[in-house]
């Protein structure tokens, strides 16, 4: 017989040792800036000696021309112009300025979806807790932090590497096999950048504009000492100009005494709005002309396996992409959290104390399922059907709000979430009479339930339920599957 989980005592997720604290911010946004100065003018043997520190290949003049005219098949070049997606992994580490340097504390899945024209950024927690198998005997298990991935094949925290992922690439490979147990994708390529690009690249951009919905006062900010910043870090709520130092440590606080900013979906939040804002620095006039500067930020610290090729093709698809094409989602901890979703914070497997987070669904097909429907067809999103979620799975309390919580980003006109009497299957009132059959069909197959005819009366409602629209009415089926059972 199924039994709801008990509910634990709250306590802070973030009491780790020091050495696991000093993360880097999403500084990984730089492959919008390496794609960005492919297509500018400047000397072949400047270009070629930023090529070559960052990939450790040449630029190859008549393979690139070849590769741009018609690319080959499985490139991302060739996959943009056929419609096809692409997925990167996008990784912040410490490098030389932390004494935990390929730890990659930011980590970030980006899938570029040519058929609809929009872009996925999703955040992964970098005390996401998995069971890793990077050894050459496929039976050992390895339990730790995702962010440990790529310093693998760089440290010898564990014996016996898999030879695939040696060689200067190998730290990127682990990270790609890692993440991609968790989100389902098969990534392309990846880029990894640490915080001295971070900085350098902001100031020569001239600083950024970001917004902060609330005030961020953290009085554990780490500084370059094995230290914290004496008072603290403070930024006012509201919109502000930022030099490098500043949005590194918007971008990194972890311990804000704000609520909304200390949680793993506010920090998230603040690094894909930084990433939004570099972008759109780099594509203004004043931007372009900042590329040489960006080169010299940019050459020692950052890390990646795209070709010149991958970069321009990447650049040339997204360089007018409108902010309204990016869905930003963050996995993030459920419990105790009316932001969060699919994870869980209790002990994983490295013992009471330590900062970390479990998926519910330790198979991760919920966290698949999640990310394989982001992209939304157009046609049901323009049907504009009033949603709402209502939880009749009794075993699983504060379902419908964390359901609510991720589906937010999609698109769909979402309501507040309700409680509804048990109930066994879930299914999908139908109170429209069928004027909505593309999002009822949408819900369907990511719910499984079965799509029924309803009015206001019959079945009843419960309370605070709407009786039009869609309504899911999650059963204690789906907290089955929630949970990987």
């Amino acid at each position: 017989m199924f039994r709801a989980r008990p509910k634990r005592a709250r306590r802070s997720r973030y009491n780790v040792s020091y050495r696991l604290t000093r993360s880097v911010p999403a500084a990984v946004i730089a492959v919008l800036l390496v794609g960005l100065t492919v297509g500018l003018t400047m000397t072949y043997k400047r270009f070629d000696d930023f090529v070559t520190a960052t990939t450790g290949r040449h630029i190859n003049p008549i393979g690139e021309v070849v590769q741009a005219v018609e690319p080959s098949p499985g490139t991302i070049a060739y996959k943009l112009k056929h419609g096809q997606q692409v997925n990167i992994l996008m990784l912040g580490m410490g490098g030389e300025q932390n004494d935990a340097p390929y730890l990659t504390d930011s980590i970030m899945a980006v899938t570029i979806d040519p058929a609809t024209s929009r872009v996925m950024l999703a955040s992964i927690p970098r005390d996401l807790t998995v069971h890793m198998n990077l050894q050459s005997n496929s039976s050992r298990i390895w339990v730790q932090k995702i962010n440990a991935a790529y310093e693998v094949p760089y440290t010898n925290i564990i014996c016996c590497v898999d030879p695939k992922y040696s060689g200067p690439n190998g730290g990127g490979y682990a990270a790609e096999h890692e993440v991609g147990k968790v989100t389902g994708l098969n990534f392309d390529k990846y880029i990894a950048v640490d915080f001295v690009a971070f900085r350098d690249m902001v100031n020569a951009l001239g600083g950024v504009d970001v917004c902060l919905s609330t005030n961020l006062d953290d009085y554990e900010y780490p500084n370059y000492s094995n230290g914290y910043i004496r008072g603290g870090i403070h930024y006012k709520a509201g919109c502000q100009h930022l030099n490098g130092e500043q949005a590194l440590q918007i971008a990194r606080s972890r311990h804000a005494q704000e609520p909304e900013q200390a949680s793993d979906f506010g920090r998230a939040h603040r690094q894909q709005d930084i990433m939004q804002a570099i972008k759109k620095k780099t594509t203004t006039v004043n931007g372009f002309s900042k590329a040489p500067q960006l080169l010299d930020a940019l050459q020692k610290n950052i890390h990646t396996d795209m070709s010149l090729t991958d970069m321009k093709a990447i650049y040339d698809w997204g360089k007018n992409l409108p902010d309204s094409s990016i869905i930003r989602i963050a996995l993030t901890a459920a419990s105790g959290s009316a932001q969060g979703n699919l994870l869980d914070s209790e002990d994983c497997g490295l013992g009471a104390g330590v900062s970390q987070l479990c998926a519910y669904d330790q198979s991760y097909n919920m966290i698949h399922k999640y990310i394989s429907s982001l992209f939304i067809d157009s046609k049901t999103l323009g049907e504009k059907a009033p949603v709402q979620v209502v939880n009749g799975a009794n075993n699983l309390p504060g379902l419908d709000g964390w359901v609510t919580t991720m589906l937010d980003p999609l698109g769909l006109q979402l309501a507040d979430p309700v409680v509804h009497r048990p109930v066994a299957q879930t299914v999908i009132l139908d109170y429209s009479n069928g004027q909505f059959p593309q999002t009822a069909k949408w819900l369907q197959s990511f719910f499984g339930g079965t799509v029924v005819p309803a009015t206001a009366a019959n079945p009843a409602p419960a309370r605070g339920q709407q009786t039009y629209g869609l309504v899911v009415v999650l059963g204690h089926d789906y907290a089955l599957h929630w949970l990987g059972q």
